[in-house]
C-alpha cells in the first residue's frame, strides 16, 4: 500500500513545465495568425471599400487634350526658337549694314560717289581740258550741263539716307559752289557794282538792263539759299600791297575793286580768290572735292568743337599727391609729348631712369657728347615679337630737350 501510494504521488519537473508552456505558447501565435488571414480575406480592402481612389483611365477627350496641349507647347517653343533666330538675323544684318555703311563714309570710298559738274560756259576756255584731264586721272566722275550758275563747278552725291533732301533721282547737291570767271569779267563786275552803287541801289537788288555775271550770281543766290559761293578769278593781275598813288586811275580801280569784295563778303557771303591760271584753279576744286569726302565722315565721328581738346584720360593731367606719388606718371607725360615717341617707349625711358635727376646724372657720367645722345638709343620697347629699341633719334632729341639753352631750338 506505501509502495502504490508512492508511485501516485510523482511530481512532474521544472524542465517538463516550461516545455509545456512553450508549445502552449506556439498554438495559440498560430491559432492567432490563422484568424488574422481569415479576418483579411473576409474583411474587404479599401480600394474595394473606396472604388474612385483606384487610377482612373482616362477617356478619349482627355487624351485628345493632353495630346493637343503637349502639341501647343512644343508649337510656342519652337516659334520663339524661331524669334529669337530672327532677331539675331536682324542684328547681325543691322551690324552689317552700320559696316557697310561707315566704310562707305569713309574718304577712300565716299569720293567715288561724289561728282563733279561743269558749266559749259567753262569750256570755252583752254585751260578747262587741265581740269577735266586731272578729274579723269583721279578717276573722278565729272559731267557737264548748262543748268547752273554760269561758269559754276558744283558737287552732287547720292542720298545717304531717307531724311535728306534729295530729288528725284536720290541725288543730293553739296552747298558749295564755285565761279570762275576771267579777269576781265571781274572787271565787269566791278562796272556793274559802280553803276548800281552810284544809282544808290542796294547790292542784291540789280536794275542794269543788260545782263551781267553780277545779276547771274544775285539771282542764282536768291533762288537756291544756303549755298557758298566762292569765285575764282582767273589771269595775271597785281593785288594788294602798295598801289601806285601816281597814278590816279589805277588808284580808283583798285578801289572799287576792293568795294566789291567787301560787299560780297559782308551782303552775300561770297569769297574770291585772284589766281594766276587753271593749274591753281585744279588744285582747289580737288582740295574742295577730297574736303566734301570727308566731311560725312567727321560729322559721324562727332568731332568736338575745339579738336585739340580731346577726350581721354591720355589727355589730361597727371595727379601729384603730398608724398609724392604721381611724380612718375608725370615724368612719362613730358617725354610723350615729343613727337613720335608713343606711349611704351615713354614708358621705358622713365622705367630706366625714373626721374630726370637721374637721367641728367646719367648724362654727366659719360665722358662726350656723341655717347650722351645715344645714351637711351638701346632701350627695350614692348615685348615678344614686337620688341624694338628706343632708337637715336628719340635719344637725340630728350637729350637736346633736357639739355639745350636755346629756348628756340627746334627738336627734329
Amino acid at each position: 500500500m506505501s509502495i502504490l501510494k508512492r508511485a501516485h504521488t510523482w511530481e512532474i519537473s521544472d524542465s517538463e513545465n516550461e516545455s509545456d508552456v512553450k508549445l502552449d505558447h506556439s498554438d495559440q501565435d498560430a491559432n492567432s495568425s490563422r484568424s488574422a488571414a481569415c479576418r483579411s480575406s473576409a474583411e474587404p480592402t479599401d480600394e474595394v471599400k473606396n472604388p474612385e481612389r483606384r487610377r482612373r483611365r482616362r477617356t478619349r477627350e482627355e487624351l485628345q487634350e493632353d495630346t493637343e496641349r503637349r502639341k501647343a507647347y512644343r508649337e510656342k517653343k519652337r516659334e520663339e526658337k524661331e524669334k529669337l533666330k530672327e532677331q539675331k538675323l536682324r542684328e547681325q544684318q543691322k551690324r552689317k549694314e552700320a559696316a557697310e555703311k561707315l566704310n562707305l563714309l569713309k574718304p577712300e570710298n565716299f569720293i567715288k560717289s561724289l561728282t563733279v559738274r561743269i558749266h559749259t560756259g567753262l569750256l570755252q576756255d583752254a585751260g578747262c581740258d587741265m581740269l577735266l584731264e586731272t578729274l579723269d586721272g583721279l578717276a573722278l566722275m565729272n559731267r557737264i550741263e548748262d543748268k547752273s550758275l554760269h561758269n559754276s563747278i558744283r558737287w552732287t552725291r547720292k542720298a545717304l539716307h531717307a531724311t535728306e533732301q534729295a530729288d528725284k533721282n536720290g541725288v543730293v547737291e553739296e552747298d558749295q559752289v564755285l565761279m570762275v570767271i576771267s579777269q576781265n569779267e571781274f572787271n565787269d563786275m566791278v562796272t556793274s557794282h559802280k553803276k548800281d552803287t552810284d544809282q544808290m541801289a542796294l547790292i542784291g537788288e540789280v536794275k542794269e538792263e543788260a545782263e551781267s555775271l553780277l545779276q547771274h550770281l544775285s539771282e542764282y543766290l536768291k533762288r537756291m539759299a544756303g549755298k557758298v559761293v566762292t569765285i575764282l578769278v582767273t589771269g595775271q593781275h597785281q593785288r594788294g600791297g602798295s598801289w601806285d598813288e601816281d597814278d590816279p586811275h589805277l588808284y580808283h580801280e583798285n578801289l572799287e575793286a576792293e568795294e566789291l569784295l567787301v560787299h560780297l563778303q559782308l551782303c552775300w557771303n561770297v569769297a574770291v580768290y585772284f589766281m594766276f591760271g587753271w593749274e591753281e584753279v585744279t588744285d582747289h576744286v580737288i582740295a574742295v572735292t577730297k574736303a566734301l569726302s570727308k566731311r560725312p565722315y567727321k560729322v559721324l565721328c562727332g568731332d568736338p568743337e575745339l579738336g585739340f581738346c580731346m577726350d581721354g584720360s591720355w589727355s589730361g593731367g597727371a595727379r601729384v599727391e603730398r608724398d609724392g606719388r604721381g611724380l612718375a606718371q608725370v615724368w612719362t607725360r613730358q617725354i610723350q609729348q615729343l613727337k613720335r615717341v608713343s606711349v611704351p617707349t615713354a614708358k621705358s625711358v622713365s622705367t630706366a631712369y625714373p626721374s630726370p635727376s637721374l637721367l641728367m646724372q646719367a648724362y654727366e657720367d659719360l665722358p662726350s657728347e656723341e655717347e650722351r645722345r645715344k645714351l637711351l638709343a638701346d632701350l627695350t620697347v614692348g615685348s615678344g615679337a614686337k620688341e624694338r629699341r628706343v632708337g637715336p633719334d628719340v635719344s637725340g632729341r630728350i637729350y637736346r630737350l633736357l639739355t639745350s639753352q636755346n629756348p628756340q631750338l627746334l627738336l627734329d
